[in-house]
């Protein structure tokens, strides 16, 4: 099991503690959907980093004097930010592999053997360092 940010690992005190809030203050931001732990299926939340670095950036704008309704727009936009630039990486791999596979803009190679390699444009083929050393047969 791979553990990354948004990987649910920390009962409500836990998040709290983390966060520098109280766990009722954590379970109100869940009823009014600021931030939305997991749940376990006995029903007891679990959050993620991710959720205590929102909960810390909700009391940031909180103590500036945002209200509630505009934290929630700030996360919605910060989520669709993220969204956003992840489709963009994926739009930009798939542009790269139509580029790649567009004829015309593919580039070959000779490999040591005579065979034809393709790659990449702006790639070079791998040259062997092997040395062979010569020396005539002895005739006598």
């Amino acid at each position: 099991m791979s553990v990354d940010e948004t990987s649910p690992i920390f009962v409500i005190s836990v998040a709290a503690e983390l966060a520098g809030m109280h766990p009722q203050t954590l379970r109100q931001y869940d009823r009014l959907g600021l931030v939305s732990p997991t749940r376990t299926s006995g029903g007891s939340r679990r959050y993620s980093m991710r959720n205590v670095m929102q909960l810390r950036e909700i009391a940031q704008l909180s103590s500036e004097g945002v209200s509630l309704e505009g934290i929630r727009r700030v996360l919605g936009l910060e989520d669709e930010v993220t969204t956003l630039r992840a489709r963009v990486h994926e739009l930009e791999a798939m542009l790269a592999d139509e580029m790649l596979n567009r004829p015309g803009r593919r580039v070959f190679a000779a490999g040591s053997h005579g065979e034809v390699i393709s790659m990449r444009a702006g790639t070079r083929v791998r040259r062997e360092t092997a040395m062979v050393v010569w020396r005539p047969l002895d005739r006598d």
